[in-house]
């Protein structure tokens, strides 16, 4: 046998071997690469579909520790909640509007101009357990559970649309909210809860003290606070495990619901609007909304 043909054979068969390995590994690369793009489009859904089912809530409730019987106090002539609701009806990326109570003058007023309610447990903490207690009653199914302020009679329809789609685009949050600029004269108003984010547009804290807090004691007229408006959006699967999470330090000691959100790790996307808050948190609060419709020329 020639000595040189056994080296040519072992060599030839040493990359055509090598060759076959590189085909091997590139196969499973490829086809590790598709499952995980076949994985994703099933968990996702169409790109342009993603939660794309949403209904609004609006929780109310008559007994209030600062104003009781607030959704039904008289603004011009109809009720807050009314109002509210209205406003909410005009947003084009809700299905549908409900109003989510556990009293009974709540639910036949509501039920008077034309809206749909959902009866809740009084056991409900919070605005957000009532809304995670509606969305299991509700006949349709949805993706995204806005939980909108009932206290807020002027609130804004591009403000709603504006959270969903934060939240439709942002797949790592579980929860979206907006905030506005803080008017210098409530920096140091408990009732106007604070807000700060990161880089990319997700909270890091919320607090009814003013934040952040310099070592003057005193706000900044150049630093740019941010005022948290309350209307928030869910992810329908977290807000079902919500009200399993148990209560938070942070959360207690604020009492803000949100707390627990950050505290137990999961992210929230805040988007930055032009908006001049009007909540209703006290009886006197009535009179300047009033006013203000006045001078707006609204009905």
């Amino acid at each position: 046998m020639n000595p040189m043909s056994v080296c040519s054979s072992s060599s030839s068969s040493s990359g055509s071997w090598s060759s076959t390995k590189a085909w091997i590994v590139h196969g499973i690369v490829a086809g590790v690469a598709i499952a995980v793009a076949i994985g994703a489009r099933v968990y996702l859904g169409p790109p342009k579909k993603f939660r794309s089912r949403v209904v609004g809530i609006i929780p109310a409730r008559f007994a209030s520790s600062r104003f009781q019987g607030k959704p039904l106090v008289q603004i011009l002539g109809k009720p807050m909640i009314q109002r509210t609701w209205e406003r909410a009806k005009l947003a084009t990326t809700l299905d549908h509007v409900v109003v989510a109570t556990d009293d009974e003058k709540i639910r036949d007023c509501c039920r008077s101009f034309g809206a749909d309610v959902i009866m809740t447990s009084e056991s409900c903490r919070n605005g957000t357990e009532r809304c995670s207690e509606a969305i299991q009653k509700l006949e349709k199914k949805y993706d995204i559970v806005v939980n909108i302020q009932g206290d807020e009679p002027l609130i804004e329809p591009e403000i709603i649309d504006g959270i969903v789609k934060a939240l439709q685009e942002a797949p790592d949050a579980v929860f979206s909210t907006a905030v506005t600029s803080l008017k210098l004269e409530d920096a140091f108003d408990p009732n106007r809860v604070k807000c700060v984010v990161d880089n990319s547009g997700y909270a890091i804290y919320f607090s009814r003290g003013l934040i952040p807090f310099n070592k003057s004691g005193k706000a900044n007229p150049q630093f740019p606070y941010m005022l948290h408006l309350g209307i928030q959006s869910y992810d329908t699967r977290f807000l079902k495990i919500y009200p399993q999470l148990e209560p938070t330090p942070l959360q207690l000691e604020e009492d803000l619901e949100q707390l627990k959100v950050l505290e137990n790790g999961y992210k929230m996307k805040v988007i930055k609007v032009d908006h001049e808050a009007h909540g209703v948190d006290t009886p006197e609060d009535v009179e300047k909304i009033e006013s203000l419709m006045h001078e707006r020329n609204l009905s």
